[in-house]
């Protein structure tokens, strides 16, 4: 772990708030975690939204011309605008002038951006996005990988999401020997389409990771799995599906709670163990995912960040920097070359 503090490029012009609950998101990160943000994007629009705040320390602003809309193809659109606001953050990690990227804009164009200016770790095929989310067990989350960054997927990908994500789990989630479960429709290894029983095949044999079966829908967020491997296509669908849970949950409890004079006195009671449940299953206090697989650190948080969302996906950005998840993916990867080419000798 480094004794310098994180410097943490933030792409100030993505997500449907931007900028003004992004610049919010980073002076409150700045402030709290102790890490220092570029704040990356239109030079005018960025000092409108520090006026609008008290700190004693401006964060340095590096300019940028445009963001990548939501309604463009990403590659393309990377292309026409070279200096985008998200090419700008990418290309401070590529020079050594950042340490981590925040995006909440366009998912799609961050990971292409990543890509091209980046690269991929030596070793991974695909990267993927990891979503944290809660279980119903206290204390402890499942890794869901990927979440968005491939719709189609091999076996060979889902083996390293699965090895990328136990690294994750155990070094910056702090599990032991974090269980891996692949997503399926049922429990026996027959499972599933061709891509899952080919993918159960990989991960029983593979040494390297703490697989225990496959994880049907209703496991996910039991507390038994760790991490869960699925393509992109399923598991944004899961994610999605899991925030809209998790707002249902948070708006049903606001609305019975304070039926009649009870009610409201209950709840004024409860008041501490809400706050408490809210922190649990509101999707906003987790920040966003790590794409991981690239050669930087980058973190795509939702498009409807505010905020408190933002500082959050700075925060993961940090957890990640410190505890060198890139370095241990590489590091564990380089020791698979190392034992095929003796074991192929």
């Amino acid at each position: 772990m480094s004794s310098t503090r994180a410097r943490i490029a933030i792409d100030a012009m993505g997500g449907d708030h931007a900028p003004a609950e992004v610049v919010a998101g980073a002076l409150k990160a700045q402030e709290e975690l102790g890490v220092e943000v570029l704040l990356v994007g239109e030079p005018q629009q960025i000092e409108a939204s520090l006026k609008q705040k008290e700190t004693c320390k401006l964060p340095e602003i590096i300019p940028a011309e445009g963001t990548i809309e939501m309604h463009e193809e990403p590659l393309s659109a990377l292309k026409r605008k070279p200096k985008s606001s998200i090419n700008v953050a990418m290309d401070l990690v590529k020079q050594g002038k950042a340490d981590a990227v925040v995006s909440a804009g366009h998912s799609g164009a961050a990971m292409a951006s990543a890509l091209l200016r980046l690269g991929r770790l030596p070793g991974i095929d695909r990267p993927a996005i990891g979503a944290v989310l809660p279980t119903i067990k206290p204390n402890k989350t499942v890794l869901i990988l990927d979440v968005g960054a491939n719709v189609d997927c091999r076996p060979k990908f889902l083996e390293q999401f699965a090895v990328m994500g136990s690294i994750y789990s155990q070094y910056v989630l702090g599990v032991a020997n974090p269980a891996v479960g692949l997503l399926n429709i049922g429990e026996e290894a027959v499972k599933g389409n061709d891509l899952a029983v080919r993918t159960y095949q990989m991960l029983q044999e593979n040494s390297q990771i703490n697989f225990i079966g496959n994880a049907e829908g209703r496991d996910v967020l039991s507390g038994r799995f760790d991490v869960v491997v699925c393509d992109g296509f399923v598991g944004n669908v899961l994610l999605k599906f899991a925030e809209a849970v998790g707002e249902v949950v948070l708006q049903v409890l606001r609305d019975e709670l304070v039926q009649g004079i009870s009610g409201k006195i209950g709840t004024a009671l409860l008041k501490p163990n809400l706050k408490r449940i809210k922190q649990r299953i509101d999707h906003v206090e987790h920040g966003g995912g790590l794409l991981l697989g690239v050669a930087g650190i980058c973190i795509i948080s939702h498009g409807a960040s505010q905020a408190p969302t933002i500082c959050n996906a700075i925060r993961l950005a940090k957890e990640a920097i410190e505890n060198e998840v890139l370095e241990r993916i590489q590091s564990k990867y380089q020791q698979n070359n190392q034992q095929s080419a003796v074991s192929g000798q």
